[in-house]
C-alpha cells in the first residue's frame, strides 16, 4: 500500500530478535503487552502492522532469494559471515 524497505539482517539470532523487536503480529496484542514494539508502536491493524519478519530461517531464505535475486546466500557464509563474526564484514549489492 506504500513505500517499503527491505533488508537482510545478519545475526547469529536474527530472527529471535528481530521478531521481539516487532512485537506479536496481532497489533492490539502488541499495543497491550509490548507498547514500545514496533508494532506496538506504529502498527494500524493486523494487515497493517508496519513490520514483515520470517518465521525461521528457512523462510527468511526464501524471501531473501525473492527480494534480493542477485544475493547469494551461500557464498555470503562462505566468505563474508566470517569477516562479520571478526566485526569486518560488509556486503554490498554493488560491489562497493
Amino acid at each position: 500500500s506504500g513505500p517499503m524497505w527491505a533488508y537482510i539482517l545478519a545475526h547469529e539470532n536474527a530472527v529471535p530478535l528481530w521478531r521481539s523487536l516487532m512485537g506479536p503480529t496481532k497489533v492490539f496484542r502488541a499495543r497491550n503487552s509490548v507498547p514500545d514494539s514496533i508494532r506496538g508502536t506504529y502498527g494500524l491493524t493486523d494487515t497493517r502492522n508496519t513490520t514483515h519478519g520470517s518465521d525461521s530461517p528457512a523462510s527468511a531464505s526464501r524471501e531473501i532469494a525473492f527480494f534480493f535475486p542477485e544475493f547469494n546466500e551461500q557464498l555470503w557464509y562462505q566468505q563474508e559471515e566470517p569477516r562479520l563474526r571478526c566485526g569486518r564484514g560488509v556486503y554490498n549489492l554493488d560491489g562497493r
